[in-house]
């Protein structure tokens, strides 16, 4: 099938027939003076672009409009406001089994075209597919096994929920019943909790853009010590946006603790597998991110009724241990041990005054016994029974009779006193005829002495 500017764009026209002027080869040799022709320009387009190879894009159906032999779709780009649009020849939408509809989304492929005669820049499909439900499934899942082995989801990485949280971040769709859940849940939870609302879209090609400028202008807010990211249920491709990637990665990368609340119970979204803490419903948030107040206060009555029994207990049992101390001899009558004590101080001071008294008592009549030993040993005993003792004039007790001479003054001391006698004669000891007399004086004395000792 041919159509109009197709084909080999023909070589530069030749100058004027004189000869004298020639076209520049190229746009960079152009000039006032010597401009391209306006066909020129746009066959080297043309040329230009149809070198460019076919590709294969995805995108959203925003319009469609079918007619004899060619439809015309605008296709929207996912995440982005950028829109182009596509000629599809009507053999190839026949080969389709249902014809895509608004809203939906495609992968096409695509070769611009360039009309000389217009100057319009078309982008002609030679192939166009649904994504279905089964696509985008497998998608998801491919970048859920990617981030995953990346790390992204370990339980390592998620961060505690504060206890009670003064102010909540809470991004969701404007006017939505999902903030009023929230919200209303939270306030009849915990009346004093605050919110800081951020409303954005959360659904279309500006979600994924809105909510992640939202989650970073909260994140760098210190009042908020929490962020909520909540949506009500819908379709697949609804919750597409937080599946993004780039969302994903800027909740991993949040300081502040976030809760994922992305539609019902059996949606998951990767949001809900990054985020620190999953809720299945954006009421569910709300009861996991306050504490219930009736619910504390019960607590609070418990925990104060157990404080005041383990109290009361402990009062009882150590009143029992006191009673207990109290009724011991030495609390109960504690004069009872300085009683026992002074009786023991008495009996040993009797005793050793009994101990004391003995020891002096023998000791005396020792002393006694040996002053009469002294006293009957003493030289005045001796002279009391009729012996003198003679010394001479110079203090030297004469004992033999060799030791005076015959006149020789002699000092006699008797037991009255003493008095001088001139010696006489001497006789020896042995040639004294008292000798005999005198040995048996000695032993009477012997004997005499003997006795008084067994007396004693």
């Amino acid at each position: 099938m041919t159509r109009e500017g197709t084909g080999t764009p023909p070589a530069a026209p030749p100058g004027p027939a004189d000869g004298t002027t020639t076209v520049p080869a190229t746009a960079a040799e152009t000039s006032p003076e010597t401009p391209w022709p306006l066909r020129l320009l746009s066959e080297k387009l043309k040329a230009h672009i149809e070198r460019a190879p076919a590709a294969w894009v995805e995108g959203q159906v925003i319009e469609l409009n079918r007619r004899a032999s060619m439809s015309y779709i605008t296709l929207r780009d996912v995440d982005s406001e950028v829109s182009l649009s596509l000629s599809v020849y009507g053999s190839v939408m026949d080969r389709l089994a249902s014809p895509p509809e608004r809203g939906s989304r495609v992968v096409a492929r695509l070769r611009p075209d360039f009309w000389i005669k217009t100057g319009r820049l078309s982008m002609q499909t030679t192939d166009i597919r649904p994504v279905g439900i089964g696509d985008l499934l497998a998608r998801i899942e491919r970048l859920r096994q990617a981030l995953t082995a990346e790390g992204l989801f370990a339980a390592g990485r998620k961060k505690p929920l504060p206890l009670l949280p003064h102010r909540i971040g809470l991004i969701t769709g404007r006017d939505s019943d999902a903030m009023k859940d929230v919200m209303r849940n939270a306030a009849l939870r915990w009346p004093a909790v605050e919110f800081e609302v951020r409303e954005v879209a959360v659904q279309g090609v500006n979600s994924v853009a809105q909510v992640r400028a939202a989650l970073e202008e909260l994140d760098a807010d210190e009042r908020v010590d929490v962020i909520v990211i909540a949506r009500g249920g819908g379709a697949l491709e609804d919750l597409l946006p937080f599946s993004d990637e780039v969302l994903v990665r800027a909740v991993s990368l949040a300081a502040t603790p976030v809760v994922s609340a992305i539609g019902h119970e059996a949606d998951r979204p990767l949001l809900d597998e990054v985020a620190d803490l999953r809720a299945s419903t954006p009421t569910d948030a709300a009861k996991r991110v306050v504490p219930d107040v009736a619910e504390e206060l019960v607590r609070i009555g418990q925990a104060r009724a157990a404080l005041e029994r383990a109290i009361r207990i402990l009062v009882h049992r150590e009143t029992d241990s006191l009673a207990i101390l109290r009724s011991r001899p030495s609390l109960a009558r504690p004069e009872g041990m300085i009683e026992v004590r002074e009786a023991d101080l008495e009996r040993l001071r009797s005793r050793a005054l009994r101990s004391t008294t003995a020891a002096v008592e023998r000791g005396s009549d020792a002393i006694v016994h040996l002053r009469q030993r002294v006293r009957s040993l003493s030289p005045q005993k001796t002279l009391d029974r009729g012996y003198a003792v003679v010394q001479r004039t110079d203090g030297h007790v004469v004992r033999d009779p060799g030791e005076v001479a015959a006149g020789q003054i002699l000092r006699v001391r008797v037991a009255g006193g003493q008095f001088d006698a001139t010696a006489g004669t001497t006789t020896d000891a042995e040639h004294s005829p008292d000798r005999t007399r005198q040995t048996d004086q000695h032993h009477g004395d012997q004997h005499d002495g003997e006795q008084h000792d067994d007396e004693r």
